[in-house]
């Protein structure tokens, strides 16, 4: 059996590899990638599959049965880039797809669900057998702000008291590895988020302690930290739409107390604390 992975040079992507080649044959993995040479060190067969080309999508889903179709990067073009794989999946004669969607995607007020959304409607309309992981938050997405705080003297942000149920990659890498190699998940969707929840001024206060430093949690308007983000150099549109992430965290989004993804993957998931000791040992590291 073949088993394909979307994204494998990403950051998630790579450690589902890596995780992957200790579970299974590393001849049956192959690493489908846009750039086949940014690959090489995965130590698994390569191809060439750009989602903005459908002719290279068809070739790179030969002979595979098993598809792990790790969300794509680009936000905004989502939908247009999974539909175009699914229809090389259907033609390719794929037998199974795991999709990497987004926390309570049905429900969700995160600009991001939509296009996690059309996707989950296209797979089930696929005729492709399927499970959904619905990821929560990554916790690096907000430890890499870390060292920033350190330099401002605060970890700002806009999600006010809204709990976070936050989770590290390797865990979500683990998940879809649990699912990869174990029986019984297809026509399954997983409510995916980290064991603990935390809340922005939980988080600052965890960094506080570990650095020495006071760094308080400063609550902003959405409009101002979209603000203060552009002003750090980020795009104007990712400014707003992390902001507006915050402001989607305030009201709940992401938050999940089911436990499913530790369930999955048989150990409790990693502690905030941890990963932000991981970040502060690592200061060049960014999410």
């Amino acid at each position: 059996m073949k088993i394909g992975i979307t994204g494998a040079t990403g950051q998630l992507g790579r450690l589902v590899v890596g995780k992957l080649k200790s579970k299974v044959s590393p001849d049956s993995l192959v690493a489908l990638v846009r750039s086949p040479e940014k690959g090489a060190d995965l130590g698994v067969e390569t191809r060439e599959a750009d989602y903005t080309k459908p002719e290279t999508l068809e070739t790179a889903l030969k002979g595979i049965d098993t598809l792990l179709l790790i969300s794509s990067s680009e936000v905004g073009q989502r939908a247009t880039q999974h539909h175009n794989i699914i229809e090389a999946a259907k033609k390719g004669g794929v037998k199974w797809i795991v999709y990497t969607s987004l926390l309570h995607a049905d429900t969700s007020t995160l600009s991001l669900a939509d296009e996690h959304r059309a996707t989950e409607a296209e797979l089930k309309q696929s005729g492709i057998p399927h499970t959904i992981l619905r990821n929560g938050w990554y916790t690096e997405n907000y430890t890499g702000s870390i060292q920033g705080a350190l330099a401002g003297g605060a970890f700002i942000g806009s999600a006010g008291e809204g709990k976070i149920s936050s989770a590290s990659r390797v865990d979500f890498a683990d998940a879809a590895v649990a699912v990869l190699t174990t029986n019984g998940h297809e026509g399954k969707v997983y409510e995916l988020a980290g064991d603990e929840a935390y809340t922005l001024s939980d988080l600052a206060a965890e960094i506080s302690r570990q650095t020495g430093k006071d760094i308080p949690y400063k609550n902003l308007p959405e409009a101002d930290y979209a603000a203060a983000l552009a002003s750090f150099g980020l795009p104007e549109g990712l400014a707003q739409a992390i902001a507006s992430w915050d402001t989607a965290a305030s009201k709940g989004d992401l938050y999940d107390d089911s436990r499913q993804l530790s369930a999955l993957i048989g150990h409790p998931t990693t502690p905030l604390k941890e990963t932000v000791a991981e970040a502060l040992k690592e200061p060049s590291q960014t999410a």
